[in-house]
């Protein structure tokens, strides 16, 4: 039997109606700020990860699916959304718009890893981008907007975790006092975090092994060596937050795993997930659209996990399919299979949910059928008369088959 391969899933009909929700949960936070939907295509060209995510990230070096498109062009599939969205603001001169330009996606993404609860080589993802705004209201607000989704998710045991990783420039000298104290303690260190010391030494701080754990716990702090502007953009974001009653933690250790990131970070995270406890998260990037050759743009995203934020979710309020009328087929007339054919598809032109007889069942079946599906009307046709049965009172009534429709549209019996 040939399966999906390893680390995909099949969405069945019973979580897409879950999806959906969530979904249209996602289209009324966010378009209710004036975010509007964008979608990306599913691969670009390798440069665009190698220089907007970065070319030392466990992304770029290990994660991305990258191949030739047969024309000597190296593609990859997409391992991340905030990139592409830059890449399209660029592309289509959305900085002639009014700023910011504020954007979500709901979108399919692609990273090699090991698969397991909640991980996926193939995944989807909300995410959101406000591009053009320095302003700290701008981080404050999709912080809020994170929190208000998932708490309309139903989204269980939920913390945040926040800090600031200043400018490039704040970075660089903490970078030297950083890899110094890294040197220095080598010896305690995992060997991934020892190769990687000269390369991208604050992923040290993601590690999980104990002994570098332990060793980070003295490390210096990138928080404690911003500069004053630095810190007075985090201290507005953290005061809006305070305001708005969005409870959160201070992290100093929190790290996210690409590079493009600048001042205000952020990551949701739930007890219901287990050690794969991340759930949405994400910052600013003052300068990936630089980067990426577009002028100097400030912006600030975020992405969650729309398999993460289901598996915490509570049961969620996903409602029955309607169907409105069942046309049902019996007796020996050779037309009445056509004349059901036609009720049907004039219900559903007329607006109606119409399910039509396509299993040869007995009538008695086809009866049954319609009450489990939930149909409210029968239409049964047969040897060139139709009769409508109302499903709810058990009343049936012979009528042409031009009234039936009519009758279901007004709610009773055409007279």
């Amino acid at each position: 039997m040939i399966q999906a391969p390893r680390g995909t899933f099949d969405v069945l009909p019973e979580e897409a109606a879950r999806r959906e929700h969530l979904e249209s949960q996602a289209r009324r936070v966010l378009s209710a700020a004036g975010y509007r939907r964008i979608e990306t295509p599913a691969f670009e060209a390798t440069e665009l990860f190698a220089r907007g995510v970065g070319e030392a990230t466990d992304i770029v070096q290990k994660e991305m699916y990258t191949f030739d498109d047969g024309g000597g062009r190296s593609q990859t599939l997409r391992p991340e959304g905030t990139a592409p969205v830059c890449r399209a603001y660029i592309e289509h001169g959305m900085h002639k718009l009014a700023q910011p330009v504020k954007l979500w996606y709901l979108s399919s993404f692609f990273r090699s890893e090991a698969p397991q609860r909640g991980r996926y080589r193939q995944f989807w993802q909300v995410g959101a981008e406000a591009i053009g705004s320095a302003h700290p209201e701008t981080d404050a607000e999709l912080i809020v907007l994170l929190a208000d989704l998932l708490d309309a998710l139903t989204v269980k045991d939920v913390h945040l975790r926040i800090s600031s990783l200043g400018t490039p420039e704040t970075r660089v000298a903490y970078r030297r006092e950083l890899t110094e104290y890294l040197r220095a303690n080598q010896d305690a260190l995992s060997e991934d975090v020892r190769a990687r010391i000269e390369v991208n030494p604050m992923r040290a701080f993601d590690s999980t092994d104990p002994r570098t754990r332990e060793v980070m716990r003295e490390a210096p702090k990138l928080l404690e060596r911003l500069s004053d502007a630095d810190a007075a953009h985090f201290g507005a974001v953290r005061s809006l937050l305070d305001d708005a009653g969005v409870a959160y933690e201070l992290d100093p250790t929190l790290v996210r795993g690409l590079d493009y990131y600048t001042r205000t970070v952020f990551e949701f995270t739930s007890d219901a997930l287990g050690a794969q406890s991340g759930v949405g998260g994400g910052g600013r990037y003052d300068r990936l659209i630089e980067q990426l050759d577009g002028a100097p743009t400030p912006a600030c995203g975020f992405a969650a996990g729309v398999e993460r934020m289901l598996l915490a979710a509570g049961e969620l309020p996903v409602a029955a399919d309607v169907v409105d009328l069942f046309v049902a087929c019996a007796g020996e007339d050779p037309g009445a299979n056509k004349t059901a054919f036609e009720l049907a598809h004039d219900a559903r032109r007329a607006g109606l949910t119409a399910q039509l007889e396509l299993a040869g069942r007995s009538l008695k079946g086809q009866l049954k059928h319609a009450d489990r599906i939930g149909a409210r009307y029968v239409a049964i046709v047969e040897d060139g008369t139709t009769s409508l049965r109302d499903m709810q009172s058990g009343e049936q009534r012979e009528t042409a088959a031009r009234n039936v429709i009519p009758t279901i549209l007004r709610g009773h019996w055409q007279l």
